[in-house]
């Protein structure tokens, strides 16, 4: 498996099939079954289909008189809502379903492009809201708003990873960090939060951490915040467009500490981006800042693939397949849903988690405190504000 999967800095790469498509849908019962197998198109955004293709793979396999194939696109996030926007405009959209993290469903949520699902399909999910982990579930309603199903989780970060050889003594708190990034000028990087998990928890992890106002609110609660990024501006060289750059630079010796979740912590080390011997470390007031995959869908797909999507949508919850999101660490733990034990995981997924986890992940996990991200609307505002006052500021 290869690491660039994830890595979408790209453009969109791959072929979709254009059809003509109604601009929205006026009923909410499920659309009849079509007769012959359909093809579905999907986009990814940001590596979901690393963690999912093989359930697509099993529905194809369990149900081809409903699904002949299933093609798959992928964007970078922050190009997600006007690449879906432009094609609806055009009346000719030929994506099918969406797997994007709480930037790319926060930016079509904010341009109204996404279809409606909950509570206009519950008959479709039965048992959802019981079936999901607390914490998924906590996402489905805040994040996902009715517009995007959980299909992954994890509680993310922001975690420093650094390398042990060059930095003996980690930083503990946001001010030491300050202080080291200070002395060790461009050896500290995150990537843009706009496109980058990491990059978004550690923006958005930072409220707690500082003690700032609300925490919840970028605008008128993240003044600390906002003053120590532009501080901490200073002592970065530049903000790459997407985490694997991050992961490459930091493998490659020319940064020593960067931002970090938990599967990214694990997945490049598995991979031989990173060295095995890469640590992790938390700051002073850490609160783990949840993030998913979603599976959301565009307006005006057809009826007779939407009515496969839905379909599709609920065989992908299923624990057995979920058991597939353990993947090689690489959205640790992974599952979505409630009773899927590592041991469900294939075995190279069981190999690679008892190598390169880590035995504190557990403890870190129970013992501190797992946030929501910011509200779909208010992630757009921050990525703006960052976008303007951050990321436009660097030397480069």
């Amino acid at each position: 498996m290869a690491f660039n999967r994830r890595d979408v800095l790209g453009g969109i790469a791959g072929a979709a099939i254009v059809a003509g498509h109604a601009p929205g849908r006026a009923f909410a019962a499920a659309p009849a079954l079509p007769k012959a197998p359909v093809t579905i198109t999907i986009m990814d955004v940001g590596g979901a289909l690393a963690l999912l293709q093989p359930g697509f793979d099993a529905y194809k396999a369990a149900k081809p008189e409903l699904a002949s194939r299933f093609v798959y696109v992928k964007a970078p996030a922050p190009e997600l809502a006007g690449k879906i926007k432009a094609q609806q405009n055009a009346g000719k959209s030929d994506i099918d379903l969406i797997l994007t993290g709480s930037d790319g469903l926060a930016a079509g949520l904010d341009q109204g492009l996404w279809t409606k699902l909950f509570p206009d399909y519950d008959a479709s999910f039965p048992g959802i809201e019981a079936n999901y982990e607390p914490a998924a579930l906590n996402l489905f309603k805040a994040q996902g708003q009715g517009y995007g199903v959980v299909c992954a989780y994890y509680p993310s970060g922001p975690l420093l990873e650094y390398a042990p050889e060059r930095v003996s003594k980690p930083p503990s708190s946001a001010e030491e960090l300050l202080a080291w990034a200070k002395a060790n000028p461009n050896r500290f990087m995150y990537a843009r939060p706009a496109n980058s998990g990491p990059g978004r928890t550690f923006m958005m992890g930072l409220p707690y951490i500082l003690g700032d106002k609300d925490p919840k609110d970028p605008v008128a609660g993240w003044d600390k915040t906002w003053a120590y990024l532009r501080e901490l501006n200073a002592f970065v060289e530049y903000y790459p467009t997407g985490t694997g750059a991050t992961m490459k630079e930091f493998g490659e010796g020319s940064r020593d500490i960067i931002i970090s979740t938990t599967g990214w912590d694990i997945n490049p080390r598995a991979l031989g981006i990173v060295p095995k011997s890469a640590a992790i470390a938390t700051l002073k007031g850490f609160h783990w800042v949840s993030d998913a995959f979603f599976m959301v869908v565009p307006k005006g797909v057809p009826d007779d693939r939407f009515a496969v999507l839905l379909d599709v949508m609920q065989f992908i919850l299923q624990p057995k397949i979920q058991a597939f999101a353990y993947d090689e660490g690489y959205l640790y733990p992974g599952p979505a849903v409630k009773n899927v034990g590592l041991e469900l995981a294939p075995q190279k997924s069981q190999d690679v988690i008892k190598e390169y986890g880590r035995p504190e992940y557990a403890a870190l996990i129970a013992g501190s405190p797992i946030e929501l991200p910011l509200t779909p609307e208010k992630m757009v505002l921050a990525f703006r504000r960052w976008d303007e006052e951050i990321g436009s500021k660097t030397k480069k």
